[in-house]
């Protein structure tokens, strides 16, 4: 995780520099008003990397190193079981129609489209995350 946050913190910095400089810019060159949708785009892409850059730093503090974040670390070292991986599923086709009609409601600003189509976002993502967790979970092994 240090390469991690390291890499997503210089990207943060340079989002800043560029947001300031883009702001300065924007203010010298029409005479005295900021061109508002650049620099809060550039501003709100600074704050999500600062956020996953942080993120990986705090959790980085907490483990121990992995191979990969040791100069010494060899390819043999990060062999073994990774964890599970879903070999496929459907929710995430449902999650994507879902907020897509929410989406339409809110393109058409229908509230009851809206509704629908949040409720459907909730369930689908709830569908996502328990897909593993619900009823008995058969396996190749049985």
């Amino acid at each position: 995780m240090k390469t991690e946050w390291k890499i997503f913190l210089t990207i943060a910095a340079f989002l800043l520099g560029a947001t300031i400089l883009y702001g300065a810019w924007t203010y010298a060159d029409s005479n005295g008003r900021v061109e508002w949708v650049g620099t809060v785009a550039l501003l709100l892409s600074f704050l999500l990397c600062s956020m996953c850059g942080g993120f990986f730093w705090f959790v980085s503090r907490r483990i121990d190193l992995r191979p990969e974040d040791r100069a010494d670390g060899e390819i043999a070292d990060g062999a073994g079981e990774i964890g599970f991986f879903s070999p496929g599923s459907y929710w995430p086709f449902g999650l994507a129609l879902a907020a897509a009609i929410a989406g339409l409601g809110l393109v058409f600003w229908q509230f009851w489209l809206l509704g629908l189509g949040l409720v459907a976002v909730v369930f689908a993502t709830c569908g996502l995350l328990f897909e593993y967790y619900s009823g008995t979970r058969r396996t190749a092994e049985h």
